[in-house]
């Protein structure tokens, strides 16, 4: 029985574990990381009303926390979504296996043949709030690049995130696999995770999961590099030449399908143009939806539409809420996204190839979309299976992280008694 008292013992025992399965997981066959992804998919379906029973409970400890309907809806988890588990983990499954692929290779002419292949990071540990899923997706892209993962979980979410654990570990326990592979910290004490990001001995590479206050901690205190993942501040540009249609479409998707998500539209910047014809009609169309629109000055002038303050500009809602105003041309959103985005992800509605390719080429986003909704920044959707995250940082990892992304590499180099002159 872990003494959960002591947390630096806690934490040193569950890294310890960590890095001895990391080792056994670098020389695992493809065959059997596939196995044991399918066997915690089984799991899950079979096992899908506990999963649910301990979901009610987080649900009931989130409404005594006073939790938003966005945040409610992230941890919520019912069949549909627990089938949306299941293919994640069999996505994953099915996906070519990144370690020990050749990236390149070359000959050199005093002889040495040079391969750059992918390898494991080592340990990886994966600090997440809210969403249960996340368990099964960082574990799965985990375990199918070769590492072992130490997932610690929101508090919100403690008794989902177990129910799924089990599952995983259950799947490695089928396949042969060290369970250790998959570690899921067993306390709410946040403690727990001020020992995570200074565990320099054990663990290779962090990756926060959630709002600005989790990454902003872990972004100063961890001592282990971290794949940041900030806020979603995503904006949608309604070009001069969008087409009404596609707009109406791609921004009531892009705002209302989840609001919850990272990927969901958090601001509007309408060419002026296009005010009294697309502009109004999307506007509408949002406030038809329930949608609390805070406009500047001229939208204003559209019934119901409140006045957007200063800290409109730059806010993840995650809410029924967007912030939305008028601009004078390309360059005047551009500066607008450029001031106030989080470089996570932004998309151009339009019809004009030249104003797409300035809006791809001046923008340094992780993800850029034109004619698409921002609904589709998401692994899944990209043909990862799944992901940790939105990687916002330019160091390694971008954008949606899946198995590959969480790979390094090394040299390999073969010679014939090749000596140097």
């Amino acid at each position: 029985m872990k003494d959960l008292e002591n947390i630096p013992a806690l934490m040193a025992d569950l890294g310890a574990r960590a890095k001895s399965a990391a080792a056994a997981l670098a020389t695992a066959s493809a065959e059997s990381k596939q196995a044991a992804l399918e066997a915690a998919a089984d799991a899950v379906w079979a096992r899908r009303g506990e999963i649910i029973a301990a979901n009610e409970k987080d649900l009931d400890y989130g409404r005594d926390k006073g939790l938003s309907d966005a945040m409610m809806d992230r941890l919520m988890l019912d069949e549909a979504r627990i089938q949306g588990i299941v293919d994640g983990l069999r996505a994953v499954a099915a996906q070519d296996d990144p370690v020990g692929e050749v990236l390149a290779e070359w000959d050199m002419d005093t002889g040495l043949h040079i391969r750059r292949v992918r390898t494991p990071l080592g340990v990886i540990g994966v600090i997440y709030e809210s969403r249960p899923n996340v368990t099964a997706d960082a574990g799965a892209l985990c375990l199918k690049s070769g590492n072992a993962v130490i997932l610690r979980g929101g508090s919100e979410s403690f008794h989902s995130s177990g129910a799924i654990h089990a599952c995983l570990v259950e799947g490695l326990e089928k396949a042969g696999l060290p369970a250790d592979a998959v570690q899921l910290v067993p306390t709410r004490d946040r403690a727990a995770v001020q020992e995570l990001l200074t565990m320099t001995d054990t663990v290779d590479v962090i990756v926060p999961r959630g709002g600005k206050g989790l990454v902003g901690l872990v972004q100063r205190e961890a001592r282990v590099p971290v794949f940041a993942h900030l806020e979603g501040i995503v904006h949608i540009y309604l070009d001069a030449e969008a087409d009404p249609e596609k707009a109406l479409k791609v921004v009531m998707n892009a705002k209302t399908r989840r609001t919850g998500i990272c990927g969901a539209a958090e601001c509007l910047l309408i060419h002026r143009d296009l005010v009294s014809t697309i502009g109004q009609g999307v506007v509408r169309a949002l406030l038809d939806a329930g949608v609390e629109v805070r406009g500047d000055e001229t939208l204003q002038s559209i019934e119901s539409v409140t006045a957007a303050s200063s800290s409109d500009w730059g806010a993840e809602f995650l809410d029924m809420i967007i912030a939305a105003r008028v601009v004078a041309n390309l360059d005047e959103a551009v500066d607008h996204i450029r001031r106030y985005g989080s470089n996570h992800t932004d998309c151009i509605v339009t019809e004009d190839d030249e104003a797409a390719a300035q809006f791809f080429a001046r923008l340094d986003s992780a993800i850029l979309m034109r004619n698409a909704s921002t609904q589709f920044a998401d692994g899944g959707e990209f043909g990862m299976g799944a992901e940790i995250g939105i990687a916002t940082g330019k160091m390694h990892a971008r954008g949606p992280v899946g198995a590959a992304q969480l790979t390094s590499f090394k040299y390999l180099v073969d010679g014939d008694g090749t000596v140097r002159a």
